[in-house]
């Protein structure tokens, strides 16, 4: 038993270093996509504001660009990338506090012994299970459908 928690922890290292990279990953999406609103929507501007006549490249790039603008903004609104960022970010620093803490015996592991190890990596095991629940808790209400 105290082998697998051991192993445990280690493992945990790699947990934290997959939410850090999806949060990252999660966070460049959602940038990038309002960028391209943000830019999109004013070049849809001013483009329009040139008032073209017939098909040119002007009304084709009001077209181009205003379904780019209007596909990016559906897919920020849909798929709430920040709050995906946020949470994965949110989980990946309370395990990580959880792994200095175990690894240091400081905060609730203080009062563990250095014989009592194995019930520090019990204690440490149920915290990040249970960081880890919240945190599919959160994946979950954010793939339901906005009311």
């Amino acid at each position: 038993m105290a082998e697998r928690r051991g192993l445990y922890r280690e493992d945990t290292v790699e947990v934290v270093a997959q939410y850090t990279h999806a949060s990252r990953r999660y966070r460049r999406v959602h940038n990038s996509l309002q960028f391209l609103i943000m830019v999109g929507s004013t070049a849809v501007t001013a483009i329009a504001a040139l008032d073209p006549q017939d098909w040119n490249w002007q009304s084709l790039s009001v077209v181009g660009i205003g379904f780019s603008v209007t596909l990016a903004s559906a897919f920020t609104g849909y798929s709430r990338y920040r709050e995906r960022s946020y949470f994965l970010r949110q989980t990946a620093d309370a395990i990580e506090e959880e792994l200095n803490a175990v690894i240091l015996g400081i905060g609730e592991y203080r009062q563990f012994a250095q014989d009592q190890q194995d019930e520090a990596l019990a204690h440490f095991t149920q915290r990040v299970e249970a960081l880890r629940n919240e945190q599919r808790r959160h994946e979950q209400q954010l793939d339901q459908p906005a009311d």
